[in-house]
């Protein structure tokens, strides 16, 4: 028999064909709902209540598939039939947005974990989502996001990627001449305008402060696109490091001009190790008054920690003389597991959110909340709550402070974090 030469088949997506039906032929780019989408919400704004978006990011993948939007329409379609409304559009940076209204938290999230689980089985994430989470998919009231989502979708037709799509072209690591630059800047710059405060806030409604603390930082960013627009701060690891303890020395000088705002306000301070036990930081320490110095939660990144026990230990000492409370930032769930925070005399220990913490399995956030519970002197906060979701999960496990973007958003409309979360739950529970 004759050889014969092997002919190339066209390639065409996976799409399952039932027995007896005509296969069907290789989907075309989907139309774009922008427009659409636009004029529903605006139409929609005075009736948002119990509404909820899933955000799936699909322009993220690394390699793209029209395809997907079958296979997600697929995989919603056997909830949809039990919801009391559920629609999904597409957007012209492909992303996908789904509304929806009373369908329990618990069979969204577990559709959205079928639909994750379906797409990174044919390819992977070029990079984290816009809202920091390591996940596809993102999960929101859309009544405390209407804003937001209205300004993405607006967006979109700027440079058709939205918060998702292209950036600004990446700029060069900084260097050590430049950073030496900048540094001499720094001594004569005021940093006020770059000095931003975010609250942590207590969930339990009959906490004598509901604001624990703010946390006052530098918006790196932004001094970066008035100092050195041209590269990238934070791109080296070790320069940034060794340029943190510049920037503490500055925040301290800042800090030196009045110290009044610390009057009737808790603050928490992101200093390196070496940093607090500086002269820069004494003369600091100089101006409080045993009160003011009370009021002063020294945040230490848990990396500076365990590279720098040593010089850890000398702090807690120190702090202790003077007063200072002490909050450790960027635990996580092995910390919270395996360290005894209240022996390292920590007051407040830190970790941050992420889907990865509620896709624990159930013994081990079982050990994750009763750690928690157990822990008598030492207070967890969850941060960089960027979605309602992260808020419930601390709620659920008993971690009773929570800091980030959404607490931000939802105190900017009047309302409690707490009195936000029972109207999530009951939309949860229906």
């Amino acid at each position: 028999m004759m050889n014969r030469p092997r002919q190339e088949r066209p390639v065409r997506d996976r799409l399952w064909v039932k027995p007896g039906e005509k296969a069907a032929a290789v989907p075309e780019k989907p139309q774009h709902d922008d427009e659409r989408l636009l004029k529903l919400l605006q139409s929609a704004k005075r009736e948002l209540q119990g509404l909820r978006l899933v955000h799936l990011h699909l322009s993220l993948l690394q390699d793209k598939n029209y395809g997907d939007i079958i296979e997600i329409k697929r995989a919603v379609q056997s909830i949809a039939d039990n919801s009391a409304y559920l629609q999904v559009f597409t957007l012209s940076n492909e992303d996908v947005l789904i509304l929806y209204k009373g369908i329990k938290f618990s069979t969204i999230t577990e559709a959205c974990q079928k639909i994750e689980k379906m797409m990174l089985a044919r390819t992977k994430m070029t990079k984290i989502n816009p809202y920091k989470e390591h996940t596809l998919y993102s999960i929101m009231e859309l009544s405390l996001n209407f804003v937001n989502v209205i300004r993405f979708i607006e967006g979109l037709g700027d440079d058709g990627g939205g918060i998702d799509g292209p950036k600004t072209t990446t700029k060069e690591p900084i260097s050590l001449e430049e950073l030496a630059k900048i540094e001499r800047q720094i001594g004569m710059f005021d940093l006020s305008p770059f000095m931003l405060n975010q609250p942590i806030v207590n969930l339990d409604p009959a906490a004598e402060n509901l604001h624990e603390y703010f946390e006052i930082y530098i918006a790196v960013k932004n001094l970066e696109d008035r100092l050195s627009p041209e590269f990238d701060l934070t791109a080296n690891r070790w320069l940034f490091n060794y340029f943190t303890s510049s920037l503490d020395h500055a925040v301290l000088k800042s800090l030196n001009h009045g110290v009044d705002f610390i009057r009737g306000h808790k603050i928490g301070l992101n200093l390196n190790l070496s940093t607090i036990m500086s002269s820069a930081f004494v003369k600091f320490d100089e101006r409080l008054t045993v009160d003011l110095r009370g009021n002063v939660i020294l945040e230490i990144n848990k990396a500076d920690l365990v590279e720098n026990i040593d010089t850890y230990h000398e702090v807690i000492e120190y702090a202790s003389t003077r007063g200072y409370s002490i909050c450790i930032d960027g635990i996580t769930p092995m910390w919270v597991a395996h360290m005894d925070l209240e022996f390292m005399a920590c007051h407040y220990a830190k970790l941050f959110w992420t889907n990865e913490l509620a896709e624990m399995s159930e013994r081990d956030l079982k050990t994750f909340a009763d750690k928690i519970k157990a822990q008598e002197n030492c207070r967890f906060i969850l941060g960089r709550c960027s979605t309602v979701t992260g808020l419930l999960f601390a709620q659920k496990h008993g971690i009773n402070l929570v800091q980030g973007r959404m607490v931000d958003t939802i105190l900017r409309k009047g309302m409690t974090v707490a009195n936000a979360l029972k109207t999530a739950s009951s939309l949860e529970n229906d």
